[in-house]
């Protein structure tokens, strides 16, 4: 089968496109024939390495994906050859004390769909029975590829984590990714007022399109911070703030709060290190959590509202598997608006 994959850690430039044997199902499992794939920045991660990463070589990249069952084990129950199918990119044991309680993001075994196992840029794909979810008919399978991951994540964060009430003020940082492409459109469902920010206003007109009640471009407003918390909350900060960029902003995100704020992080794309005035986290009295990926429930919850048309994934642009390293390279420029699809024929 065509696939894109490393054969080592290092640059994106190490991405080829080439033949691999198809993967083989086991009694749990079920295969499928990849229709599309959706980049996110852990495929960068991956590819860098990082330590304590250990894979078995050639490994192919991609945690979320869509297509038509080809193949399933002997003990598979819950879907058939024929069926369209997208998947939750999150891996558990299945059987710990975390995943028997429904916390499988817990789990000590828990890892993400290319990130240790094999991925979903390849015209074949393998996952266990309780990763997969049926689509409903006639449902676009470019859409069912992109939602998974940034949806489960945004939904984990705003839901679970955040606990968002109507009428807070969500602040999200960089409107264009796909993390914050879900995050406006569940806050909104969750009846907040949205404060994003981008880099440019074709950027902002589409945020606004989603939903967002307030965009800042913080290429034109360095300090954007002043604007959003004098102008836009009239001194008392934000509710909410949800930060998956990390480094850059992290500082800015503390300040941005209100007395009694929450600040959630999923990510850290722009680096995992960065300093803060400790003092705004006990005088203001805020919390921050931490949060990874979701559980079965949430991201079942939250794709339930994606198939019936309530939230819908945002495409920013579809490549063809042979051009996996071009993609790659277009996400890490930070230029796109939504996710970065790879079609696969």
């Amino acid at each position: 089968m065509k696939a894109a994959f490393i054969r080592q850690h290092g640059t994106i430039d190490q991405l080829d496109v080439g033949e691999l044997d198809i993967p083989k199902v086991g009694p749990n499992d079920v295969l499928v024939e990849t229709k599309y794939g959706a980049l996110n920045h852990l495929d960068i991660f991956v590819v860098a390495g990082w330590a304590g990463l250990s894979l078995r070589m050639p490994h192919i990249l991609g945690s979320d994906g869509a297509g038509i069952v080809k193949e399933v084990g002997s003990a598979v129950t819950k879907v058939k050859p024929g069926d369209s199918v997208t998947v939750n990119p999150g891996l558990s044991c299945n059987k710990c004390e975390s995943c028997l309680s429904g916390q499988q993001n817990f789990c000590g075994e828990f890892s993400i769909l290319g990130e240790h196992q094999w991925g979903t840029f390849a015209q074949f794909f393998k996952v266990p029975e309780v990763s997969v979810m049926k689509l409903p008919p006639k449902f676009p399978l470019d859409k069912a590829a992109a939602a998974p991951l940034t949806f489960l994540t945004a939904w984990r964060m705003l839901v679970t984590r955040a606990r968002v009430q109507r009428g807070e003020i969500v602040f999200i940082h960089g409107a264009g990714g796909g993390v914050a492409t879900a995050a406006i459109q569940i806050a909104k469902y969750l009846g907040a007022t949205v404060i994003t920010t981008t880099s440019t206003p074709e950027k902002a007109g589409k945020a606004k399109a989603l939903g967002a009640d307030h965009v800042v471009n913080y290429k034109e407003m360095p300090d954007y911070g002043k604007v959003v918390y004098a102008d836009l909350t009239g001194r008392k900060g934000v509710d909410v703030v949800i930060d998956s960029v990390g480094a850059r902003t992290f500082a800015d995100s503390v300040r941005l709060l209100r007395a009694g704020g929450r600040l959630v992080t999923c990510g850290a794309t722009t680096g995992p290190t960065g300093q803060v005035d400790i003092r705004n986290i006990f005088w203001k009295q805020l919390e921050i959590y931490g949060s990874t990926m979701s559980n079965q429930g949430e991201f079942r919850a939250v794709m339930k509202l994606v198939l019936s048309g309530v939230l819908s994934p945002v495409i920013d642009r579809v490549f063809p598997l042979a051009q996996a390293k071009d993609a790659e390279k277009y996400l890490t420029q930070a230029n796109q608006f939504g996710k970065v699809l790879l079609e696969v024929k």
